[in-house]
């Protein structure tokens, strides 16, 4: 599971955003809705109920799935936090893993396109 502390995805989902990541082969079912957020991403939500359901790349090669649309979200554990740096103050989120800033993140995209 991924921990985004964007302004974007802070914005988006009240708080971090943690998402999986599901490589691009997903078939969804239902209505699903596209916002074009950033140069090199898309969100896509339920067009039905507003519900955050994706983040993709839009060069491909990645999809993130919201935690909350899975039947048990407690099954997954932190493997990273994005955007260290935009993260507020009042929280942290424990254990040891990689935290990357913005910068560094948004180099791993530029290399990636």
């Amino acid at each position: 599971m991924h921990a985004c502390h964007c302004p974007s995805c802070r914005r988006q989902s009240g708080g971090v955003s943690l998402s999986v990541h599901c490589g691009d082969s997903l078939e969804v079912q239902g209505p699903v809705s596209t916002y074009d957020s950033s140069d090199w991403a898309v969100r896509q939500f339920c067009s039905a109920c507003g519900s955050n359901l994706f983040w993709r790349l839009k060069a491909g090669g990645m999809t993130t799935v919201s935690v909350q649309a899975f039947e048990d979200p407690s099954v997954f554990d932190i493997a990273d936090e994005i955007y260290i740096d935009c993260k507020p103050g009042n929280y942290d989120l424990a254990g040891d893993h990689p935290r990357l800033t913005g910068a560094e993140v948004e180099a791993m995209f530029a290399a990636e396109s």
